[in-house]
């Protein structure tokens, strides 16, 4: 697949954008003290990790 510039653009951003999220569930997860909201900023924190592997598979 060949993407333009302006694409490969918008997956940079796109990525930075879930690593930075995936970042901060997982700290959220890490301090929360309440097991159920421990458990929903992981399950997001894995939602944006394979966010970020399914756009980086379009890198090639």
């Amino acid at each position: 697949m060949n993407l333009n510039h302006q694409e490969l653009q918008n997956l940079r951003h796109l990525i930075g954008s879930h690593q930075v999220t995936e970042r901060k569930l997982n700290f959220y997860a890490d301090e929360s003290q309440d097991p159920q909201c421990k458990q929903i900023f992981s399950q997001s924190a894995k939602s944006a990790s394979q966010t970020i592997q399914k756009l980086m598979s379009f890198l090639g």
